[in-house]
């Protein structure tokens, strides 16, 4: 009976992830959630902590924590980063003029020990907003095609209308479920040496 127990649990933990939304703040990272949630969108305050939201992809439990990307809270970031399987950066893409504060603040997040291996995700958010730049301009201005130490891939996506938002997350729980758990395509022990990169999502 112990041991089925823990076969149990093992089970039950292996089907988990979690997942650590950021991006500098007003990116649209809470509006997104909602939206995958079937919450209301239509009024949204600034997180000025975190919040935690639960959501099933197929078999698997996503534990998401979405932080508050204000100035001030950006220190505190490193405070959830144990752990964490995958990081899904929201981008504004309608805020060209801190699209160097987002590089800056990526890079520096894919430099922390703690998150040496996670999936990198980067939602291009309010691809539906006039003026906004492509999800070209989006990867040049973030140095992603530099990024060696992660897999990544940059969705367009609206959190308006849902648009992409299906998409990310199913590469997501893909991407963390081939490198953590059997998943029939490969063992973690036959993970490749090299990180390639996916091709990037066209608008």
């Amino acid at each position: 009976m112990g041991l089925l127990t823990i076969i149990r649990k093992n089970k039950a933990k292996a089907r988990e992830m979690r997942v650590l939304f950021l991006g500098l703040d007003n990116a649209g990272k809470t509006t997104i959630l909602k939206r995958m949630s079937g919450g209301d969108i239509s009024s949204i305050s600034p997180t000025l902590g975190f919040n935690i939201q639960t959501l099933m992809r197929g078999e698997y439990t996503l534990n998401i924590w979405d932080v508050g990307g204000q100035r001030t809270l950006r220190p505190y970031w490193r405070n959830y980063f144990e752990s964490t399987d995958a990081v899904v950066w929201v981008v504004d893409s309608s805020d060209a003029l801190r699209m160097g504060d987002g590089a800056e603040e990526l890079r520096a997040l894919l430099s922390e020990e703690r998150l040496a291996g996670a999936t990198l995700l980067v939602f291009a958010n309010k691809q539906d907003l006039a003026g906004s730049l492509s999800v070209d301009q989006i990867r040049d201005a973030l140095g992603l095609e530099q990024i060696e130490s992660h897999k990544w891939r940059i969705v367009p996506c609206s959190a308006i209308s849902g648009e992409g938002l299906d998409e990310g997350m199913d590469w997501v729980v893909g991407e963390v479920a081939g490198r953590l758990y059997w998943s029939g395509r490969r063992a973690p022990a036959e993970a490749p040496e090299s990180v390639s990169h996916p091709p990037v999502v066209s608008a």
